[in-house]
């Protein structure tokens, strides 16, 4: 049975031995051992630097997620305004070294708050490392050493929990001798490092708030021990969440070295934000004022409440022209980040005409975007269902359809010898089903000399027989007192021979916001129009047709 203790650098190993708090009693606990000399071979000095008044945020303080990231952003601005260094002599990599005087003649980083810095002392005993609080200060940029912890360590639990530690350990040459270890961290990181270190011995932590866990989890990080950070993701997880929260934890991976460690839990903050603005026009201006990363996560949902494709587009570049003010701003962030977000394939044509004239996308960019989204409208609907499910397995989705409140419609367009339109709409029978018993869907509007129309299938009752049944309605959009004359045929596939069948032939003359239609289409009850057996159904998909064509 694999030790639950040792994890050797691999991030899964312990997920994968199925540790949680509380672990059974066949696991591996060393908790006994942490701080005592007995099992120990190593001592660890902690020297703590005063953190910079302003920016000190002792979690125990922070009583929200939200007080923690605000704190420690000023902390890390602070850091940065008082720590103005070169670079380069803090490498990213520890600092290893067996002379006292070296470490302390390198300024800190410039960001203290990420950056751990560690060397190994060769000589200094016990006691001296427990009385040398005078010994290190820092250079004239730097806080002083405000205090000095030591601890007996392990450095074989240590080294199998983290490459950090593993690298301190195995540096030095002459190894029998170099058994005292120096790192230095501010005071503000103290409680998280006990907690870390802790950790590393028993596989649990005591504390229990997110803002005291998010410390944890950032201190893992900086000493890169994979398995604390899955902990505190884990239990992190099972927290209420919230916005701001959420957006928190989205950010996690630009600053997390080891970013898979925290996967889960950014993967759960993206579930929360699509969930909670599900529907973007009741929350439209909360999430015009979200970051980017939030509006992704929104975005990447395939169950959207939206109106249509178009409505998604609409809301991208009103969000985009609201957060970047310079057009070149735009363009870089659509194109780069937003675009691929938009299922353009799913777009009406009037609208991807648009598209190809709005100045906030890169010429080039978006007619790549139409060019693809046409070529996917003209695919048979085989090879359109064979792309949608190569893309459903991909970060990607855009030839994945939402939910839209207006379903999507195949138009095909005539000017000679009259203007006419043939319009396909294709429903499944679990949209069918949802109708029962007085529901109804709406299509996208699709145009004819310049008006706007729609089909809507329903589910209502037969004026003659009072059963459910299932009906077909054309309707034109209001605008004006506009009126045209149409002839109109209602069509659908039927079996055996899977070709279209006309069901309803007539004549109109529509004024704005007026629908003329079919109430029982099929002129079967509702029960035999959805039965197992219904001709209507093919492959669980209800082909429809609507002509049109205008009378002169």
């Amino acid at each position: 049975m694999r030790d639950c203790n040792t994890d050797l650098f691999d991030p899964g190993t312990v997920m994968d031995s199925g540790y949680s708090r509380g672990s059974s009693s066949e696991d591996a606990d060393f908790g006994f051992a942490f701080n005592d000399s007995n099992f120990s071979d190593r001592i660890l000095r902690i020297e703590i630097m005063g953190d910079p008044v302003e920016g000190r945020s002792d979690s125990v303080g922070c009583t929200s997620i939200f007080d923690w990231a605000r704190h420690r952003k000023r902390r890390r601005e602070d850091i940065k305004k008082e720590n103005v260094v070169d670079l380069t002599l803090c490498p990213k990599e520890p600092i290893l070294s067996g002379n006292q005087s070296d470490m302390d003649d390198c300024a800190p980083c410039e960001n203290q708050d990420e950056e751990p810095v560690a060397m190994i002392e060769e000589s200094a005993s016990g006691d001296e490392a427990a009385n040398s609080n005078d010994d290190s200060n820092w250079s004239m940029d730097c806080s002083a050493v405000v205090r000095v912890k030591t601890l007996h360590i392990s450095s074989p639990i240590l080294a199998a929990k983290s490459p950090f530690f593993y690298k301190l350990f195995s540096n030095g040459m002459r190894e029998s001798e170099q058994r005292h270890v120096t790192l230095r961290i501010n005071a503000s990181e103290e409680a998280a490092l006990m907690e870390l270190l802790n950790f590393m011995y028993s596989n649990t932590l005591s504390t229990t708030t997110a803002p005291t866990l998010l410390d944890v989890l950032m201190a893992a990080d900086k000493f890169e021990v994979a398995s604390c950070m899955r902990y505190c993701s884990r239990l992190l997880r099972t927290m209420a969440m919230t916005p701001e929260s959420a957006l928190l934890y989205l950010e996690l991976p630009s600053s997390v070295l080891m970013a898979e460690a925290v996967q889960p839990l950014t993967d759960a903050a993206k579930q929360y934000l699509a969930a909670r603005y599900k529907d973007i026009s009741k929350h439209q201006e909360e999430v015009l004022a979200l970051p980017l990363a939030g509006v992704e996560a929104i975005l990447s949902s395939d169950d959207l409440q939206v109106a249509s494709e178009d409505s998604v587009y609409d809301f991208v570049l009103k969000w985009a022209r609201s957060q970047y003010s310079k057009v070149e701003e735009r363009r870089e962030i659509l194109g780069a980040r937003l675009a691929r977000l938009i299922r353009f394939p799913y777009m009406t044509c009037r609208k991807l005409k648009k598209v190809l004239t709005c100045n906030d996308f890169d010429h080039e960019v978006s007619s790549k975007l139409v060019l693809e989204a046409l070529f996917f409208k003209a695919e048979a609907p085989h090879r359109q269902r064979s792309l949608a499910a190569e893309e459903s397995a991909s970060l990607n989705h855009r030839f994945v359809e939402r939910a839209y409140k207006y379903r999507p419609v195949k138009v095909v367009e005539f000017e000679l010898p009259r203007q006419q339109c043939v319009v396909y709409l294709d429903l499944k029978r679990e949209e069918c089903a949802n109708l029962f018993p007085s529901g109804r869907v709406y299509s996208q509007a699709f145009h004819l000399g310049g008006q706007g129309f729609f089909l809507s299938a329903h589910c209502n009752m037969d004026q003659q027989s009072s059963f459910h049944c299932f009906g077909l309605f054309l309707g034109m959009q209001e605008k004006g007192s506009v009126s045209f004359a149409v002839d109109y045929e209602f069509a659908a596939r039927s079996r055996p021979t899977e070709e279209f069948v006309s069901k309803y032939k007539g004549n109109y003359t529509f004024m704005g916001g007026k629908a003329v239609g079919y109430r029982n289409l099929f002129a079967i009850p509702w029960t035999s129009f959805m039965a197992e057996d219904s001709l209507y159904f093919i492959n669980g998909v209800l082909h429809l047709r609507a002509e049109l064509t205008i009378r002169h």
